[in-house]
C-alpha cells in the first residue's frame, strides 16, 4: 500500500483540503503534499491523520500485512 497515496484519496472522499489537513495535524501545506508522495509514514504522524480523518489506516495496513480482514470493533 502506498500510504500517501491512500491518505490522499481519503482526504479527497471527506471533501476535505491539503490546506485542512495541514491545519489539523499540524504542519505546512508542503509538508501534506509530501506525505502524499511517500510509501510510509512516521507512526505518530499517521496517528494524527488517522484521527483527524476518522480513519484506521493502521488496521489497513495490518490487513495487506497478513493478508486478512479484520473486523471493526
Amino acid at each position: 500500500m502506498n500510504i500517501g497515496k491512500h491518505i490522499k484519496e481519503k482526504l479527497k472522499e471527506r471533501g476535505k483540503s491539503a490546506a485542512w489537513l495541514a491545519s489539523e495535524i499540524p504542519c505546512e501545506r508542503t509538508n501534506v503534499y509530501n506525505i502524499f508522495r511517500r510509501r510510509s509514514v512516521d507512526v505518530r504522524l499517521l496517528t494524527r491523520i488517522s484521527v483527524v480523518l476518522e480513519h484506521d489506516f493502521f488496521r489497513e495496513l495490518s490487513e495487506e500485512i497478513f493478508g486478512t480482514k479484520q473486523e471493526k470493533p
